[in-house]
């Protein structure tokens, strides 16, 4: 087996056969920056941005990132997620495209037609919220609970469709966590368009994961409760099945669970795949918000878990092939704020893909990392290898 290990400030450990090579782009939960690193951790790019992250961004076709901000004097800067901007930065850092609405939150995908799908809070007709179960009462922001809407934005920031969530789901069968404050109603916190143009999204306090028939507004499938708790991430597979983060929170109502990625066949509604769960190989794995999975063209899988700021990539067989902690020096909290390693999301992007604006070289052989491991740091690595059986 070829590996390469690196102290605890990076990578960790490294199979570079076995792993999917490329780079992986982080967005650490403190601060204003994106990170592009290559498999040893090295620096590829880095964007400095004007905003604190929203939840979320991604390396585009392009080459430019596309980042969710957070206006931190937004009207609902408290709640989870809260964003307030989208912002497109080329590779050197400029700003060339912005859409700004206090109301966007968590996320986004940019589409095949060059427009944006985007989440945005709405409040929720007296009526309706008065019929939605679930949530701590009492808890709502000055008497008002927020519902959902999906917009997609054209590139001139002109609405081109929207789908209201109030207006397609029954409040009477839809409920909301019972633990969890009642500010907002189903909490979406991802949003993707499918191949075939229809809508993937998560509904994280009703644990639902839905695909919505984007001609009709009409939910095509649906899945999630007493599956999921509090879920982030879904994204659709080659085969069809949708892979989901199910973070555990909350589970029936308890305080936690554990922390599970989730392999579903949407035709069947059964788990074919599965890491974590309180499984022998995963105890420790729990991370009660935050966190995102991506499939590899290797098969692989490459999970982030959020809380921890611990980035990993498995084979099928659950084995470990590359992780990666958010312990970088370069990184520093803003003035007011405790460090943080929390990381948003994480995506790993090949070595042919088309937005890679940098030649990226990819180590074949065993390499050690730069400079010398304190005594320290190499104790903790060993305890670390041993105790994932290397």
């Amino acid at each position: 087996m070829s590996y390469a290990r690196t102290s605890l400030k990076g990578v960790m450990f490294y199979d570079s056969v076995k792993a999917y090579n490329g780079v992986t782009l982080f967005t650490p939960m403190e601060g204003r920056d994106v990170w592009l690193i290559d498999m040893m951790g090295r620096l590829v790019n880095h964007w400095r941005t004007p905003y604190q992250p929203g939840c979320d961004a991604k390396l585009l076709p392009n080459g430019n990132l596309l980042y969710a901000g957070k206006i931190t004097s937004g009207p609902l800067a408290g709640l989870e997620g809260a964003g307030g901007i989208l912002l497109e930065l080329d590779w050197d850092g400029n700003v060339v495209w912005e859409c700004k609405d206090p109301y966007l939150h968590h996320t986004f995908d940019r589409m095949q037609n060059g427009n944006t799908l985007v989440l945005k809070w709405v409040k929720l007709p007296d009526n309706i919220a008065g019929r939605v179960k679930g949530g701590d009462s009492g808890t709502e922001i000055d008497g008002v609970m927020w519902g959902e809407a999906i917009q997609e934005i054209a590139i001139d920031g002109k609405l081109v469709w929207e789908w209201v969530a109030h207006e397609h789901l029954d409040p009477d069968v839809t409920p909301r966590c019972p633990v969890c404050p009642r500010s907002t109603w189903i909490h979406a916190n991802a949003v993707s368009e499918l191949p075939d143009g229809n809508i993937l999204v998560s509904f994280a306090k009703s644990d639902v994961i839905a695909i919505i028939d984007k001609r009709t507004g009409d939910i095509k499938w649906q899945w999630g409760p007493g599956k999921l708790a509090h879920q982030h991430c879904p994204t659709v597979l080659d085969n069809g099945n949708i892979l989901v983060f199910d973070n555990g929170m909350h589970p029936g109502g308890f305080a936690w669970g554990f922390s599970t990625v989730i392999e579903v066949n949407p035709k069947n509604n059964e788990i074919v795949w599965e890491y974590g769960g309180g499984g022998e190989e995963c105890l420790d794995f729990y991370s009660s918000t935050l966190g995102s999975c991506q499939r590899l063209p290797n098969g692989n899988t490459l999970i982030c878990e959020g809380t921890t700021g611990r980035i990993f990539e498995i084979t099928p067989a659950l084995e470990l092939v590359w992780e990666f902690a958010n312990n970088l020096p370069l990184y520093e909290p803003p003035p007011g704020q405790t460090r943080s390693h929390m990381v948003c999301s994480a995506y790993r992007y090949g070595m042919d893909y088309s937005g890679l604006k940098r030649t990226v070289s990819i180590p074949t052989e065993r390499q050690s990392a730069p400079g010398t491991l304190s005594e320290t740091e190499e104790k903790a690595v060993r305890a670390r290898l041993g105790a994932l059986g290397y």
